[in-house]
C-alpha cells in the first residue's frame, strides 16, 4: 500500500439528507467513515420546494422545528386556468430543508469514528488489489484515501456515477421565496405543455411566505418569467432565489464492486413531482443493511450489493418510480386540449373523492387502479395512447 494516505472503512460522497442519514444509520457500528462534501456548509445552497408526504414521520423522528407548515389541499391548474381542488388524508409537510439536511449531521458529527471533510471536492476513484483483495483509492481536492467501500450520494450529476458510466437525465428548476397573498394551506400545481417535464408550483411555507417555482428540460428561465407573469408576481419582490437540477426518469443502476449509489445520484426521484426524500430514506435503510452485510462477510462484490441493496430497492421503490414515470410520460405528451378534457372528466364524474381515500404522493398504485376502473377515464387514456403509439412503445420498453 502507498504511504501517507488516509485510511477509512467507508467513504460517503455528499452530505445532504441522503449521505447524512446513511451516516447516521451506520453510526453505531465500529466502521471508520469519512464524508466528503463539496460545499462549506451542510444544507447550502438550498435547492428544494420542500414538500414531503406525512410518511416522513414513519421513517424518521421529525423535530417540530423542521416542519414549517402542512398542506390540506392541492389546486391543480390547467393551461387555460381551469382548476380542480383535491383534498385527501395525505396532509404533506412543508419542511425547512436546510434543517432537515443538518438533522442527522448534528447527531453524528461528534462521533469519533466519523469525519466530515467540508469544502472538499471528490475527484475520482480507482480500484487496487492488495493481498488478493480489491479496495479503492479515492482522490479528493485535498487528500487521497483508501477504503473498502464508496457510497455515491453526490446528486443528479454524480461524479461517482459518471466514472461508473451511470448518467441521469435531468431537468432544471428555478424557484423564488416571496411574501404574497395566496392560501395558507393550499399548494398549487400549474400544468402547461411548454414546461411538460414537470409543472409550476406554489408551496405555502407559512407566515405568508410562498415558494414559487418551475422545472423544465429547457428554457427554464424563460418559462419561469412567463409563469410569474401569469401569477402577477414581480420577481423583484423576491426574498431570495434558488436554482437546482432534478433527476428525470427511473432508478438507475445502483450496485458495483465496492460501490453503491444512493438518492439523486441513483435517480431515486419521482418523475411526477421531482421529490425524492421518502424514496431515498427508504433506500438508505436497504443500503445500511447491505453495508453491514458486506463488512460482516468481508465481501464487497457487485453481486452481493445487488442482492442485498439493488434488488431490495428494485422490488419496492423501483417499481413505484416506474409507475411515476409512466404517469409522467403520459402527462408530458398532453396538449392543452387534453388537459381540458381530462379536467372535465374528473369534474363530471366526481372523481375527486377517490383521491381522499386512495391518494398517495409516493405510492400511487391504488389510486391509479381505482381511476382506471372508471370507464370514462379508461376510455380517455386508451384513446390518447392510440393516438400516441410512441408512448406505448416507451411504456412497454420500461416494463419489459
Amino acid at each position: 500500500m502507498e504511504q501517507n494516505i488516509e485510511k477509512y472503512d467507508l467513504i460517503i460522497i455528499g452530505a445532504s439528507i441522503a449521505g447524512n442519514y446513511l451516516t447516521y444509520l451506520l453510526s453505531e457500528s465500529n466502521l471508520r467513515i469519512a464524508v466528503i462534501e463539496d460545499h462549506e456548509e451542510i444544507g447550502l445552497p438550498f435547492q428544494c420546494a420542500g414538500i414531503v408526504s406525512q410518511k416522513l414521520i414513519q421513517l424518521i423522528e421529525l423535530p417540530k422545528e423542521i416542519v414549517l407548515n402542512r398542506v390540506n389541499t392541492a389546486k391543480i391548474v390547467s393551461p387555460s386556468g381551469n382548476f380542480i381542488n383535491l383534498s385527501g388524508n395525505e396532509r404533506p409537510y412543508v419542511v425547512d430543508r436546510i434543517k432537515l439536511d443538518r438533522l442527522f449531521y448534528n447527531k453524528v458529527k461528534d462521533n469519533p469514528n466519523i469525519t466530515y471533510y467540508l469544502g472538499e471536492r471528490y475527484k475520482s476513484f480507482e480500484y487496487r488489489i492488495d493481498d488478493g483483495k480489491k479496495y479503492l483509492l479515492i482522490e479528493t481536492s485535498k487528500r487521497k484515501i483508501i477504503a473498502k467501500m464508496l457510497i455515491g450520494c453526490d446528486g443528479p450529476l454524480s461524479l461517482v456515477g459518471k466514472q461508473l458510466k451511470v448518467k441521469n437525465d435531468v431537468i432544471y428548476a428555478s424557484q423564488i421565496r416571496i411574501k404574497a397573498k395566496f392560501y395558507d394551506h393550499k399548494a398549487a400545481m400549474y400544468f402547461n405543455p411548454k414546461w411538460k417535464q414537470l409543472f409550476g408550483w406554489i408551496v405555502p411555507e407559512g407566515n405568508r411566505i410562498y415558494r414559487i417555482g418551475i422545472a423544465s428540460a429547457k428554457d427554464v428561465n424563460k418559462y419561469f418569467k412567463h409563469f410569474l407573469n401569469v401569477l402577477n408576481i414581480d420577481i423583484k419582490d423576491r426574498i431570495d432565489q434558488q436554482g437546482g437540477i432534478i433527476p428525470y426518469g427511473v432508478m438507475n443502476k445502483l450496485a458495483f464492486d465496492n460501490i453503491l449509489l444512493l438518492g439523486d445520484a441513483a435517480g431515486q426521484v419521482k418523475a411526477t413531482t421531482g421529490g425524492g426524500i421518502i424514496m431515498l430514506l427508504t433506500a438508505a435503510k436497504y443500503a445500511s443493511n447491505c453495508i453491514h452485510r458486506c463488512f460482516e462477510d468481508e465481501n464487497f462484490s457487485k453481486r452481493l450489493i445487488q442482492k442485498y441493496y439493488e434488488k431490495s430497492c428494485s422490488q419496492t421503490i423501483g417499481r413505484e418510480l416506474k409507475l411515476h414515470f409512466i404517469i409522467r410520460l403520459i402527462i408530458e405528451n398532453f396538449r392543452s386540449k387534453d388537459f381540458e378534457i381530462f379536467f372535465k372528466i374528473i369534474k363530471e364524474n366526481k372523481i375527486e373523492h377517490l383521491v381522499t381515500f386512495y391518494g398517495d404522493m409516493d405510492f400511487p398504485k391504488a389510486l391509479i387502479a381505482k381511476l382506471l376502473q372508471n370507464r370514462t377515464v379508461l376510455g380517455f387514456i386508451l384513446k390518447f395512447l392510440m393516438k400516441n403509439p410512441v408512448i406505448i412503445f416507451k411504456i412497454l420498453k420500461l416494463l419489459f
